[in-house]
């Protein structure tokens, strides 16, 4: 699920370089002149209109990395460096809304209006599908008997599309819309797309769907950054997605963090055995009283999904709190409640759950992480290798990928005849599954293991790796366990 694309290099560049003016000291005197220093006079803008819309774009996305949304906007006139004062003197970025993620409205004005089109290869046929099956008589011929879509009528059916003998008609998807699973983005009268708070789980399919980067997730970098140079004790909960990141060897990669100055580091595949032996618990009690099945809970895009969407299947969604959870309560007693916990994951979703989780003080991803670290000259093969105190075994660790909690359930068992079902993808097709299981009480396992993401958490929309890329690198990881 996670994207290679420009938008995000676009994006996270522009966050390493608020990050290196941070190192330096000079973000609040340099912040005001950089959309001036990235879009110069001479410059030709990139898919806009002008640079002065090049400029306003970055400025609104230079908010979103301070951790500002478009309602934390009090003038427009405001210059960037008051938005570096507002971040400094508060304590945890606020949610608007309870929203995760929202839109930059700024940087939303070229997506398409019309979802279909009359290309070229029109033919003019005899036939005329489209004509004689368009429900609102949308379909008008010029001249030359080239068919064409009168858009002050057509309602998007998609019947002239399904129709032609040609494939003449194109559909023109709008990408944020038709990667959201739950019909959470709409446009406003002004063609602009919002996120519904009410709707949203905060899978973050968008976030890389996004053609123009005008969606953001709530970015709380620099609120971690100021608790290390306040001298707190600031420690990296790393969830075990980590091994498919970086490319390099893990105890390099914890090294970096150190490096960048965390105080210490906990691994959350730590906490993920809690979450097995309690999970594996529930599930036993469970079928003993008669439930038919019970699904895994450790995704929280899916407990939203539940939640907002599937109210039928509440009850057999496991009470189990996620390894996160478990993984901040043990860090708290540790290093102390004084200590400051930063989770960092590989999805937006994980920053919903974790600021409703009073052990958990932050949520970085690791996008942010790897922009940190180029942002502060941070070279992962040059650190010294750290490796943290606590260890946790491979089933543990494997949480990360598909079948991997299924798996790890099965095992504490003790019963490798233990039958489940896998559901990776929170897609259309697999939400109507789950309905079906919440709405009949049959499912064909006794487990439902449920994530978000294609693979699991190794694909999430802001991890550093996708598809097979994340798969290769976790599975040579994890054989070194």
């Amino acid at each position: 699920m996670a994207d290679n694309n420009n938008v995000m290099f676009v994006r996270y560049k522009l966050l390493k370089k608020l990050v290196a003016m941070w190192k330096e000291d000079s973000l609040l005197d340099k912040i005001d002149s950089m959309p001036y220093k990235m879009y110069p006079r001479n410059q030709k803008p990139k898919g806009r209109c002008c640079i002065h819309k090049e400029r306003a774009v970055i400025k609104y996305k230079t908010m979103a990395m301070l951790g500002f949304t478009m309602q934390d906007e009090h003038s427009e006139m405001d210059p960037l460096s008051s938005y570096v004062q507002r971040m400094m003197q508060r304590e945890r970025v606020e949610m608007q809304d309870g929203a995760v993620l929202h839109v930059m409205d700024e940087a939303c004005s070229s997506c398409v209006k019309i979802n279909y089109e009359v290309s070229n290869l029109c033919r003019g046929c005899v036939a005329r599908p489209c004509y004689t099956n368009c429900p609102k008589d949308a379909i008008y011929y010029d001249k030359n008997d080239k068919a064409h879509i009168d858009h002050d009528k057509c309602i998007s059916c998609g019947k002239c599309h399904q129709v032609c003998p040609y494939h003449a008609i194109i559909y023109m998807p709008v990408p944020c819309e038709e990667a959201c699973p739950v019909k959470a983005i709409s446009k406003d009268e002004y063609g602009v797309e919002h996120i519904d708070p009410e709707k949203c789980i905060y899978c973050g399919k968008c976030l890389n769907a996004c053609p123009f980067g005008a969606i953001f997730d709530k970015c709380e970098v620099f609120d971690v950054l100021k608790k290390m140079r306040e001298g707190k004790k600031v420690i990296a909960m790393v969830a075990p997605a980590v091994l498919a990141q970086f490319g390099k060897p893990i105890a390099q990669v914890y090294g970096a963090m150190k490096a960048i100055g965390f105080s210490d580091i906990v691994e959350v595949a730590y906490g993920a055995e809690e979450t097995t032996r309690r999970e594996a618990e529930e599930l036993k009690e469970k079928i003993k009283e008669g439930q038919p099945f019970m699904t895994t809970s450790c995704c929280p895009a899916y407990v939203n999904l539940a939640k907002k969407h599937i109210p039928e299947i509440v009850k057999y969604v496991s009470s189990t709190g996620s390894p996160m959870h478990y993984t901040a309560i043990y860090a708290k007693e540790k290093f102390g409640e004084d200590c400051v916990t930063v989770f960092i994951a590989p999805c937006a979703s994980k920053k919903a759950e974790g600021f409703n989780d009073k052990n958990v003080d932050f949520v970085l991803t690791f996008r942010e992480i790897d922009a940190i670290m180029q942002g502060m000259g941070i070279d992962i093969e040059s650190t010294m290798p750290y490796t943290p105190e606590e260890s946790a075994c491979v089933d543990a660790h494997n949480f990360a990928k598909t079948t991997g909690v299924f798996t790890a359930v099965k095992h504490q068992l003790g019963d490798e005849g233990l039958e489940g079902v896998v559901i990776a993808d929170l897609h259309k097709k697999n939400i109507a599954i789950l309905k079906a299981y919440a709405k009949t009480g049959k499912c064909p396992g006794k487990i439902i293991e449920v994530m978000s993401c294609p693979g699991g958490c190794i694909t999430g929309p802001c991890a550093c790796s996708c598809g097979g890329e994340a798969t290769r690198r976790f599975e040579s990881e994890i054989k070194k366990k």
